[in-house]
């Protein structure tokens, strides 16, 4: 599927919600993808691009941004606090913020950086044990704690159970945002994006259905 079909459902899902027009980002996810794959959506216009890793970020966009003007590249998984200053000299939004731990060290970190990435939460909705991101009974206490060490948190993000109905997961989240007076909803993959958007989410992350499948190396 091409860039240009996923921006056209994309403004459906938006005029069927009664949603604005570009109201949703797409975060095209290009972690594991080949960099010719990369360059040849670039060369489309597309700007916000997703990244699992640091270092892989690290490795691949550099060079692109020195290439193209205006990238806004979006940290999409898990951070480890050792990692925690390169991603922030290098990101423009971090989707996995989970743990007290990182919050803390993202705090000290913008002190003494002078500046900080726009901030996500990551909310593990289906409460799975293997799954990073704090847990919705914990959620508000967390928010305010965030705010607290004065991290500019601007939504909140989700990867719903793969075996569940990934709607009540982004109903969720939303009701979770909305009553913490957050407008950001980092929710919806290639599978799932439309219902994301009937249900609020204002960041969309598609990666194979832009790219094509991965291939991983083993």
């Amino acid at each position: 599927m091409s860039l240009s079909e996923i921006k056209s459902r994309i403004a459906a899902a938006e005029a069927a919600a009664n949603r604005a027009t570009g109201s949703v980002e797409l975060i095209a996810v290009s972690k594991v993808q080949p960099n010719e794959r990369v360059e040849a959506v670039l060369e489309e216009g597309h700007r916000v691009f997703g990244e699992n890793r640091v270092q892989e970020a690290a490795g691949k966009w550099p060079e692109f941004r020195e290439r193209f003007q205006g990238v806004d590249l979006h940290l999409i998984g898990p951070l480890q606090t050792n990692k925690a200053r390169q991603a922030m000299e290098l990101v423009n939004a971090i989707h996995s913020v989970d743990r007290p731990k990182l919050a803390t060290t993202l705090a000290r970190l913008a002190q003494e950086l002078g500046q900080c990435p726009d901030l996500f939460i990551q909310v593990n909705t289906g409460e799975e044990e293997q799954k990073a991101g704090i847990l919705p009974a914990d959620a508000d206490g967390f928010i305010q704690d965030c705010r607290d060490l004065d991290l500019p948190v601007k939504g909140l993000m989700c990867i719903p159970p793969v075996d569940e109905e990934a709607s009540l997961h982004f109903a969720l989240l939303a009701k979770l945002a909305d009553r913490n007076g957050l407008a950001g909803l980092s929710m919806g993959m290639s599978g799932d994006f439309e219902g994301a958007i009937a249900l609020g989410a204002t960041h969309v992350r598609v990666g194979s259905a832009i790219f094509g499948d991965r291939t991983y190396s083993a």
